[in-house]
């Protein structure tokens, strides 16, 4: 005979249960005090906390608790009610937020953002001491992203042979970044993971000098795709070669670092 299987049930996430949870409502205001009073960098008052990372924590501390908030949810079907406590929505340190947040990401990326061509990911990480600089200089960070893309975009110039004898200024490349603040053990790590599209974009101004073996190419209106076919452990060398000795450069340029350092 079939069985009908139980509807699945609602069950709360309980936050308050967690030891980060609990770590965090013990903790936060003390060490917030500490930040503040310069006991961590040795830098007085100059770097107290932002208002918003305060801010992150208290709506932490309410996310998924029933005394801060709940909707009532009802099922059409069987006519039951359940409760949803409201989240704190944060992109600070939240998991069940930041969890949420990544998933949706990943998905407008994959649905409406990249086209159905391969993407690779690009990871940079650079020593400690200029990690500190950019963590505390966001022009010093986009300074580093943008030397991250233009040597990307070169690497792909030159590996992907089907665009050989396109002029530059019509070639594009397709990147998401993302700035990643915190290592693995929550540690202050300032890096970036950038999804780029497997080659380059050429971009076309009429049909009229389009082949038929262009148009087979082309992933949208006006636009032919070239792929990168010599991305190989050769290219990723010189990508990194290329990387230090520009990311270097451009930190003497701006007086942070010494000649003598970027040797």
């Amino acid at each position: 005979m079939p069985t009908t299987s139980k509807p699945k049930l609602y069950n709360p996430r309980h936050p308050e249960r967690t030891l980060f949870y609990q770590t965090v409502a013990e903790h936060h205001e003390t060490w917030l005090d500490l930040a503040s009073a310069g006991q961590f960098d040795g830098q007085g008052d100059h770097h107290s906390p932002k208002p918003y990372v305060r801010q992150a924590f208290e709506k932490y501390l309410e996310c998924g608790i029933f005394a801060h908030g709940f909707a009532r949810a009802r099922c059409g079907d069987s006519g039951h009610d359940f409760l949803v406590a409201f989240s704190c929505k944060g992109r600070g340190f939240c998991p069940s937020c930041n969890t949420r947040r990544m998933a949706e990401t990943a998905a407008h990326l994959t649905d409406h953002v990249f086209p159905r061509l391969p993407v690779r990911q690009w990871v940079l990480s650079v020593p400690k001491r200029l990690r500190y600089l950019m963590q505390r200089d966001s022009a010093v960070l986009g300074m580093v992203l943008s030397i991250f893309l233009r040597v990307i975009a070169q690497s792909l110039f030159v590996n992907c042979p089907g665009a050989a004898s396109v002029v530059k200024v019509a070639l594009h490349i397709g990147a998401v970044a993302f700035i990643h603040r915190f290592g693995s053990s929550l540690n202050e790590h300032v890096h970036f993971h950038v999804c780029v599209v497997d080659g380059v974009f050429e971009e076309v101004a009429g049909e009229g000098g389009v082949d038929a073996q262009a148009r087979a190419q082309a992933c949208a209106p006006g636009v032919i795709f070239h792929p990168a076919t010599g991305v190989d452990a050769d290219a990723v060398a010189q990508v990194q070669a290329t990387l230090r000795k520009r990311i270097l450069r451009a930190f003497v340029a701006r007086g942070l670092l010494e000649d003598f350092e970027a040797k």
